[in-house]
């Protein structure tokens, strides 16, 4: 499997320009990464560089700590799949993560979805669940039963991937052990690493915990490495 192709070329930081989107549009072309995954007030721009090219545009919703109600993370997806997206990266609601709140976390993640999917049936939908923090401070039995119920959520409400974390929040980014507990729980979910993935040796830790996508914000330097051989 080719590396670039299991990367989201990410610029997410707030004061990112259009001129910033587009060298990643350029070098996701150039590279063939799997996507740009950018915010969603670039995602019509976005859509435009990336057009005849098969990288996907990618946004993010509800970022970076999914507090906003379910009904406008709804409509911030339904907007960005009109306005281009293919790929809709959605932070879910952490408390109720934090708590183990099935009902509440799934009823979230089953509004957003089907709201995109009234926009675009084929869109992909990833669902961000800061496993950093579901897994701190807690006992193992107790991390394991977070992200089993994260996984369990995603996969009920029709989602596509169940992904680390935002990069953003201080408990921190991925793990190894997160990504091999969504590997293990996941039953038909892909699984996105993300969060301080920045070197090669990263890249491939994480895909060899089970890692079927990676968000990297570091991904030219990731690539200076020899590419990752066929199984």
């Amino acid at each position: 499997m080719n590396l670039a192709s299991r990367i989201d070329h990410t610029i997410l930081k707030p004061e990112a320009t259009l001129a910033d989107v587009q060298r990643l549009a350029d070098e996701a072309k150039a590279h063939g990464f799997a996507s740009v995954c950018a915010n969603p007030i670039f995602a019509a721009a976005l859509s435009r560089m990336l057009a005849g090219s098969p990288v996907k545009t990618c946004c993010v919703v509800g970022f970076p700590f999914g507090a906003a109600k379910s009904t406008v993370k709804a409509i911030e997806a339904t907007v960005a799949v009109k306005d281009g997206a293919e790929e809709v990266d959605v932070v879910a609601h952490l408390p109720l993560l934090l708590e183990r709140n099935l009902p509440g976390v799934k009823g979230e993640l089953l509004e957003v979805n089907k709201s995109a999917r009234a926009a675009n049936p084929r869109v992909t939908i990833k669902v961000i669940v800061e496993s950093a923090l579901l897994m701190q401070g807690v006992s193992p039995d107790e991390a394991e039963a977070r992200i089993a119920l994260a996984c369990r959520a995603v996969r009920e409400s029709g989602a596509d991937f169940i992904k680390t974390s935002t990069g953003y929040h201080p408990a921190g980014g991925a793990s190894i052990e997160a990504v091999r507990l969504m590997k293990k729980h996941s039953q038909g979910l892909y699984v996105k690493a993300s969060g301080g993935i920045r070197t090669y040796a990263d890249a491939k830790a994480m895909l060899d915990a089970g890692a079927d996508r990676l968000g990297c914000s570091a991904s030219l330097a990731i690539l200076s490495a020899p590419p990752i051989p066929n199984p």
